[in-house]
Parts: structure tokens; C-alpha cells; sequence
């Protein structure tokens, strides 16, 4: 056998390998094999588009359309997926609990009308590729919860539960979606409410809702939402009439007023132009309209609505009606600003005569731009933010501001404006600062103070209180580390008060005088050097002023953190304020600052141990 001849044999001892190995694969295990086999039906649910139910003289047949499972005989309507999806569940599940064989049907040909299997009046088709059978449903056996079927190809005849029959033994009306919609309160855009009275339109931008009629101003998502929900949730109670005949019946010929969702679904790209409707694609979208009409005679907890999209006049719960209440002061979103903080990145302060501080964000962390890139206290901005975040204006002045003086905006007191920040050119953004908003602060009103958004044009009432918590003056928004050393890096220390102290590690790291005598306490040294290393401020003044007790000091400690002393470093206390703290100083750093009474003390201690008291003499026992 040449080389040749040994080649093409392996090449088809290996297909013929990887063949058997393809139908094996293909093949269901002993145990699957088993189970299939006591199966009544086995079918690929995947491959089903269609179920037909012959119940009587009745047909329903539902269709499965873009996903989703649709009635199409005797009423066209939206199915109750769940339902359909229980119902292929069970026929998966279905087993055979015994048989009478096509041969002993044969011998006894009464069977099938003992059985009810002759003229059945329950039917159940598949549709669908690789369909079973049409599936006959006979009488119930004398064993509970059981009963006869077969196929109608063959006079076999099978013992089964009757959960499927409890599935399609319905009229048609039950197969029916008693969800009003299958659209989701995410899936919504835009909102359309009209009532006798007018109209209101909402819109979704990115996350956040709008009203866009009859005015423009933000919406409350939350409220929003929850309108929606009404639609999305609601659950019909009884299904009336199709809505091709006389609506006058259901106060729907002249309805009291409509709801209409319209969603936005597909590819992202789609282009929506939004006018009196949706544009998508070029194709107007109607949305989904739900007219709302009078309240039943008999039922007075429901009320008759009209659901454009299914064709049909229902009852909803009253509590629909609500929704034709709905005001555009009851969805107006009360908070002051809304700010993006995912694409916040600076943050103006300008107040007039003060200049601007320019707070910048950095890797995680906020810098003064204004001040040389100095390190910001990023608590304090993140505080800040989540204020204006939170904070909620007290009252809407005016619609249309259209007189900024009256309130003192055309000249603010304070503006925050918030910007986005790109270093390079983009195809979607310019480099440089992007200001997305800004807030300006006009005259005091007694607890309040005037603001608006410039970008909106309304007046709106705050707390005054709020500007009183925004730091104007730069210095009051440095970080509040003052120091950042460990206590073993302080080499010298001298402590000034009425007196003058010094000190200095030795090279066996024990301390000695370099100004002072008596014992050195340690356990003090080392809690002084603790607070000192890592000293913070409590909060920033600004400005140093002559009150702030600093050219007349409290305590005066300089320190070295190098052997050769070079590295010169020199804390002021001053004078104490109202609630604890004490004004201080450090070189290097701008303004005034506040230290707590703890840290004070900490670095107050007496450096001088204390003498141990001397054990007094025995006492002698006269006899």
C-alpha cells in the first residue's frame, strides 16, 4: 500500500468519524430519548407562529407577529402573551399516563364515543414548521384530572392530564390582553394630554423629561413617570365594543379628554423630527391614544375609554380620569438646576467686585483653575453640588422674565455657571470650556432670594440661605490638609508661647533641649507631633484680618522636617471664634484658617514631664 492509498483511507475513516460523531450529537440521550418518547407531543416551540383552537362552533386562531402573539379570529385584538406562552409550556410538559392502541380501538369502534373522541368539540392545531398533529380533546376518565386526546391521523388514544385542556377550554374574549399596552413607561418619548380645558405636551430629552406646552420649562421625572405608569399599568376590566360603531353610549363620541404616548423604538441612529408629531424615517408616528369617556351606569368604579391602537372601547379603573386633571404646575420640576455631573467638569463662581473662582475637576479630584491649579477641597465642591442638586425653589415668580431689574438679575449678586471642558478638538466637540448652565442670584425677598437659569425664562424664588452657603473669596475653597508629613519626618520643633521651647531628634531617635529643662514627656511630644504631621483645617475664612488674632498669637510651633533644617515649616495660632475653633495661620498659605479646640490642645501640651510625688515617710506606732 503506497502513501497515497493510506492517505485517502485515513481521510475517510475520519469523515466517517466525524459523521457518526454529528449524529450522535444530533441524537437525544437514553434518558432524553425516554422522556420524548412519553411525551404527547414533541414540537420546537421556536418554529411555532400559530395556534388554532376549535372549541365548538367557535375558532380562535392567534398568530405570532413581530414577537409578539396577536388574536386574529374571532376578534382582532392584542393576546395575553403569557397566557399562550403557559399554554406551549404545558404542551411541552404533556405526558402520556397510558394507551389504547390504534388495534383495540379498531376492535371495539364504540370506544371513540365512550372516549368522546369521534366528533370532538375541542380542537388544537399547531402552525408552524414541523408541527405535530392536530390535537383531538375527548371526555374526561374516570381517574381525576384526567382525560382522553389523540391525534387527528391516528385512532390512538391517550390518557393525559387535563392541564392543556384547562388552557384552551376559553372563550375567545379570555385570550384577550387585559394589559391595556404592550409599550413600557422606558419605551415612552413624548405625551400628549388634551382635556376640555387645553393641552399639554411632554417630551423626553436624554434622561430628563420637558414640558414643551403650552409652555417650555423642565418636567419632574418622577411625576412624570408616574403619569405614564398610569397608561403602561393599567389593566382593562371589561371589553365593551370594537369602535367602529356609535361611541355616544360611552361618552366617547365627544371624550372628555385623551392621553397619548408615543414611543421611540429601532435603530439609534433614526432621525426624529418632533413638530404636531414624530417624525421617524420619514414615517408619522400616531402614537397610542387613549380617549377617556363617561362612567357605566352600574359601574361606577370604572370608567369607558377608547384604545386607538387595539380598535376598542373598554372600562378602565376611574382612576385613569385623573390623569385629565393634570396641570402643568403639577408635573413642573421644582429643582432649582439640573446638572449633568457626568459631564461636569468646571464650575464658575463670580460674584461682582470678588472676581471669579474657577473650580476644575482632575482625575476624581477638584483644583482651583483660578489659583494656579492649588488643590480644591473636593468634599466642599461635591457638597456644593449635591445642594444645588437637591435644592428646590420655593415658589415660581414669573413665566416670562421680563423684567431682570425688578429682580436684580440683570445685575446678579452671584452666578454659578456649570461647563464642560475638552483640551483637544473632537468631531463632536470643540476644545475649551462648554458652559451647559448657569445659575444667577438677584435681590433678597425676606427669607428668599431671586434667581434664574439664563438659558429659561423664568423667575423663580430660593432659599436665601443657599447663597449664603456658596464661598465666594477662593481661599475658602482650598483643601483642608494643612500638613502632610509623618510624625517620624519632624527632625526640630519649637513651641512659642509666654516662653520659647525647642527641640531636636537625636540620632538614637530620643529628643533632647535645644531651648529648655527638666524631663522630656514623650507620650506628649509624640501626641503633639501626631496632630501637628497630619493637621486639617475644620474650614476655610479667607483673607487674613486684623480679628483673626494672628499678629498677637496664641501659640506660635515652627518645625524642620530635614536634618539640615532647611526645610522650614511654621504654624500661628490665633484667636478663638464662638463655636470651638481658633483662627491659624500657616506659611506658605494664603488666608486664615480654623483649627478645632481638640488639635489646639493636642498641641498645647506641657512638654515638661511632671515630677513623680514623693512616698511619704512611714508612720510609727507608739506603743
Amino acid at each position: 500500500m503506497n502513501w497515497r492509498t493510506t492517505l485517502i483511507l485515513g481521510v475517510v475513516v475520519l469523515a466517517v468519524f466525524a459523521y457518526l460523531r454529528f449524529f450522535e450529537m444530533k441524537q437525544p440521550n437514553t434518558e432524553e430519548a425516554r422522556r420524548q418518547a412519553q411525551n404527547v407531543v414533541n414540537f420546537d416551540r421556536s418554529k411555532i407562529d400559530g395556534i388554532i383552537i376549535q372549541n365548538g362552533d367557535e375558532k380562535i386562531e392567534i398568530r405570532r407577529r413581530d414577537n409578539k402573539w396577536r388574536l386574529e379570529t374571532p376578534i382582532k385584538d392584542q393576546a395575553d402573551g403569557a397566557l399562550v406562552e403557559n399554554l406551549l409550556s404545558d404542551l411541552e410538559t404533556w405526558q402520556k399516563e397510558g394507551t389504547i392502541s390504534a388495534k383495540d380501538i379498531e376492535a371495539d369502534k364504540s370506544k371513540l364515543n365512550e372516549y368522546g373522541l369521534n366528533r370532538p368539540k375541542l380542537k388544537l392545531k399547531l402552525i408552524g414548521s414541523e408541527r405535530p398533529p392536530e390535537i383531538l380533546f375527548g371526555k374526561d376518565a374516570a381517574l381525576e384530572g384526567r382525560m382522553y386526546v389523540r391525534f387527528d391521523n391516528s385512532k390512538e388514544t391517550f390518557l393525559t392530564k387535563q392541564s392543556v385542556k384547562k388552557d384552551i377550554d376559553k372563550k375567545a374574549e379570555e385570550f384577550r390582553d387585559k394589559k391595556l399596552t404592550d409599550v413600557t413607561t422606558a419605551q415612552v418619548r413624548r405625551i400628549a394630554l388634551k382635556t376640555l380645558s387645553g393641552g399639554m405636551e411632554l417630551e423626553k430629552r436624554g434622561d430628563h423629561w420637558d414640558i414643551v406646552k403650552p409652555l417650555r420649562a423642565r418636567a419632574d421625572d418622577e411625576k412624570v413617570g408616574d403619569l405614564i405608569a398610569q397608561i403602561t399599568t393599567a389593566r382593562i376590566q371589561q371589553f365593551v365594543a370594537d369602535d367602529h360603531g356609535d361611541l355616544r353610549p360611552y361618552g366617547l363620541a365627544e371624550p372628555r379628554g385623551s392621553i397619548t404616548l408615543f414611543s421611540q423604538e429601532g435603530r439609534k441612529d433614526q432621525k426624529v423630527e418632533i413638530a404636531d408629531s414624530i417624525k421617524v424615517f420619514g414615517q408619522e408616528d400616531k402614537g397610542q391614544m387613549l380617549q377617556i369617556g363617561s362612567v357605566p351606569e352600574k359601574e361606577k368604579d370604572q370608567v369607558y375609554v377608547r384604545f386607538a391602537p387595539r380598535g376598542a372601547v373598554y372600562t378602565l379603573p376611574k382612576k385613569i380620569e385623573e390623569a385629565l386633571n393634570t396641570k402643568p404646575a403639577d408635573l413642573r420640576d421644582y429643582h432649582l438646576v439640573r446638572i449633568d455631573t457626568n459631564v461636569l467638569d468646571r464650575i464658575t463662581i463670580d460674584v461682582p467686585g470678588k472676581g471669579k473662582t474657577v473650580l476644575a475637576r482632575r482625575d476624581g479630584n477638584w483644583i482651583i483653575a483660578s489659583r494656579n491649579n492649588a488643590p480644591a477641597d473636593s468634599g466642599a465642591v461635591r457638597r456644593l453640588i449635591d445642594t444645588l442638586q437637591n435644592e428646590r425653589v420655593t415658589k415660581f415668580v414669573e413665566d416670562v422674565a421680563s423684567n431682570l431689574p425688578k429682580y436684580g438679575l440683570d445685575k446678579p449678586r452671584l452666578q454659578l455657571t456649570f461647563s464642560s471642558f475638552a483640551s483637544e478638538n473632537t468631531a463632536e466637540t470643540k476644545a475649551g470650556e462648554q458652559p451647559f448652565a448657569t445659575l444667577a442670584f438677584g435681590k433678597e425677598d425676606g427669607d428668599n432670594v431671586y434667581a434664574r437659569l439664563t438659558d429659561e425664562p423664568f423667575v423663580v424664588a430660593a432659599r436665601r440661605r443657599l447663597v449664603d452657603q456658596i464661598p465666594a473669596d477662593p481661599l475658602q475653597w482650598q483643601e483642608l490638609s494643612i500638613f502632610k508629613f509623618k510624625p517620624d519626618q519632624i527632625h526640630r520643633i519649637s513651641i512659642t508661647t509666654d516662653k520659647e521651647l525647642s527641640l531636636e531628634r537625636g540620632d538614637n531617635n530620643q529628643w533632647h533641649w535645644l531651648k529648655g529643662t527638666g524631663q522630656i514627656d514623650g507620650t506628649n511630644v509624640q501626641s503633639l507631633l501626631n496632630t501637628l504631621s497630619s493637621l486639617h483645617a475644620v474650614r476655610w475664612l479667607g483673607a487674613t484680618k486684623p480679628q483673626d488674632g494672628l499678629e498677637k498669637p496664641q501659640l506660635t510651633l515652627a518645625f524642620a522636617t530635614s536634618p539640615d533644617n532647611k526645610a522650614l515649616h511654621r504654624l500661628i495660632i490665633g484667636a478663638p471664634a464662638n463655636d470651638g475653633t481658633w483662627c491659624a495661620h500657616v506659611d506658605g498659605r494664603d488666608g486664615t484658617f480654623m483649627i478645632s479646640n481638640s488639635d489646639l490642645n493636642s498641641l498645647r501640651l506641657p512638654l515638661v514631664a511632671r515630677p513623680s510625688p514623693t512616698p511619704s515617710p512611714a508612720s510609727t506606732v507608739t506603743p
